[in-house]
C-alpha cells in the first residue's frame, strides 16, 4: 500500500482525473478492509507511532479496556488514553524501556463481573526499524473458569480415592471410644468419691470431641461418596422460605437483615429437596459468618431464558481473589472453626443438578452466590379434536405432536 502510493505520487503529474479516482478508491478499500479485519478480531489491539502514541484501536480493544474518549488520536501517548491504572502504568513502563512482554495478566471489575485480561506488548518492525508498538488484549476469563473448575475436579477425584478406607480407619474407632466413655460415666455415677462431679465433666468434653470428629467424618464421606441423587419436581420458592423462616430468629439474633425477592414465575424444578436444601443452608450460614457485626442477607430468584437463577448476596468481610480461587477447594477455610467442606458439598450438590455456581465478591463489599440450574422441559397436553370427540395429544421436549405419548412415524412415499 505504501509503494503504491509513493509510485503514485511520482508519477501525480501524469495521471489524470480517472487514474486518480482510481488510486484513492484502491487506497479506500484497502484502509477499509484493514478496518473491517481488525474490528473482526476477537482479541483487542491497540497499536502506537514510535512517540508512543495511540494511532489505532479496534472494537475488541474499546469493549475490553476503558479508554479516554473525545480526543483525537495521535495526540497522547497509549499510557494516558487507558483508564485502568494497573494497565496503564504496566504500558507506560515497557514502552518508556523500549522493552517487549508476553501473557501479562489483569483483573478488572466492570459491572459487578470481573473479567481476566492477557496483555502482551510487541514491536512493529520493517526493514529493520521499529515503526510502533502492538499492544494486544485477550478475554481469558473462560479460560482460567474452565482451569478452576478441573482443578477443582481433579481435587475431588484424589480426594474420593483416598476417602473410604482413611474414613472408615477413624470411624470404627471413634465408635468404640465413644462407647467405652459412656460406660465409664456409668461407672462415675456408681462411684462414691469426691472427685466425680469433675470426672464426669472431663467425660463430658470428651463425649463432646467425639460427636465433633464424628460429625466431620460423616461430612467428609458425605463430599466424595457418589450421590444417590433422587430429583423430583420442586417449588425452588417454598424450598427457600421454608429454610429462611427455619433461620428467621438465628438472623435475627445475629442482627442480620433478611431482603427476599423470590420470583413467581420460576418453575418447578428437578431437584433432591434433601441434598439441595442442605446446599442452600451451607451458603446462607456461610453468608452469615461473614457478618459478625450484622448486614444484610439478600435472597433473588428469578428465570433468565432456559434457566433458573438463585442469588444469595451479603454486606460481610468479602473475599480476596486468592481466596476466592480456592473457596471450593475442600478442607480450605479462613476460620478457626469448620470442616472446611462445606462449600465443597455445594459445590458438588450444583453439579448433581445439572447446574453451575460462581461467586463475586470483594473484601469489605461482601459476596454474592449464584446458582444457576436447568429448568426442566416439561411434555405438553394439547386438546384437540377428531371428529366430535375430544383427543388428547402431547408436546414432546423437541415440539413435535405426539400421539399417546409416542411421535408419530413419518409413512415413506413413494415419488
Amino acid at each position: 500500500m505504501r509503494g503504491l502510493v509513493k509510485r503514485a505520487l511520482e508519477k501525480i503529474s501524469k495521471l489524470d482525473n480517472e487514474q486518480i479516482e482510481q488510486l484513492l478508491l484502491v487506497m479506500a478499500e484497502e484502509n477499509e478492509r484493514l478496518a473491517v479485519t481488525l474490528d473482526s478480531m476477537s482479541d483487542g489491539v491497540l497499536i502506537t507511532d514510535t512517540e508512543h502514541r495511540l494511532v489505532l484501536v479496534n472494537k475488541a480493544a474499546e469493549r475490553m479496556i476503558p479508554l479516554v474518549t473525545g480526543k483525537p488520536m495521535g495526540e497522547r501517548p497509549l499510557w494516558d488514553v487507558i483508564l485502568d491504572r494497573d494497565i496503564a502504568t504496566f504500558t507506560e513502563m515497557i514502552l518508556s524501556r523500549e522493552d517487549t512482554v508476553s501473557d501479562q495478566e489483569f483483573a478488572l471489575d466492570h459491572a459487578g463481573v470481573t473479567r481476566i485480561l492477557s496483555c502482551s506488548i510487541l514491536p512493529m518492525v520493517k526493514d529493520g526499524h521499529v515503526r510502533g508498538n502492538i499492544l494486544q488484549v485477550v478475554d481469558i476469563s473462560e479460560k482460567r473458569t474452565r482451569e478452576a473448575r478441573l482443578r477443582r475436579a481433579e481435587s475431588l477425584a484424589s480426594l474420593t480415592t483416598l476417602a473410604a478406607g482413611v474414613a472408615h480407619e477413624i470411624k470404627n474407632p471413634l465408635g468404640s471410644i465413644g462407647i467405652h466413655a459412656q460406660l465409664l460415666e456409668k461407672s462415675v455415677d456408681c462411684l462414691d468419691c469426691p472427685d466425680s462431679g469433675t470426672m464426669k465433666e472431663y467425660l463430658e468434653v470428651i463425649s463432646e470431641e467425639i460427636e465433633r470428629l464424628n460429625r466431620i467424618v460423616v461430612d467428609f464421606l458425605f463430599a466424595v461418596r457418589p450421590m444417590d441423587t433422587q430429583l423430583e419436581p420442586a417449588d425452588l420458592n417454598q424450598l427457600l422460605d421454608d429454610l429462611l423462616n427455619f433461620l428467621r430468629y438465628e438472623l435475627e439474633e445475629g442482627g442480620i437483615k433478611l431482603e427476599r425477592d423470590l420470583d413467581p414465575a420460576v418453575p418447578e424444578l428437578d431437584l433432591d429437596r434433601r441434598y439441595f436444601k442442605q446446599a442452600l443452608l451451607n451458603i446462607v450460614k456461610n453468608a452469615m459468618s461473614a457478618m459478625p457485626q450484622g448486614g444484610t442477607l439478600r435472597v433473588i430468584t428469578q428465570v433468565r431464558g432456559d434457566e433458573a437463577l438463585v442469588r444469595i448476596s451479603d454486606t460481610g468481610l468479602g473475599m480476596s481473589p486468592e481466596v476466592l480461587e480456592k473457596i471450593f477447594e475442600p478442607y480450605f477455610t479462613t476460620r478457626d472453626f469448620g470442616s472446611g467442606i462445606g462449600l465443597t458439598l455445594v459445590y458438588k450438590v450444583v453439579k448433581e443438578h445439572m447446574g453451575d455456581i460462581s461467586v463475586h465478591s470483594r473484601e469489605g463489599r461482601g459476596s454474592t452466590f449464584t446458582i444457576t440450574l436447568p429448568v426442566p422441559q416439561r411434555e405438553q397436553r394439547l386438546i384437540t379434536w377428531e371428529g366430535n370427540r375430544p383427543r388428547e395429544d402431547h408436546l414432546s421436549r423437541e415440539g413435535q405432536t405426539t400421539r399417546n405419548g409416542q411421535i408419530p412415524r413419518r409413512e415413506a412415499t413413494e415419488s
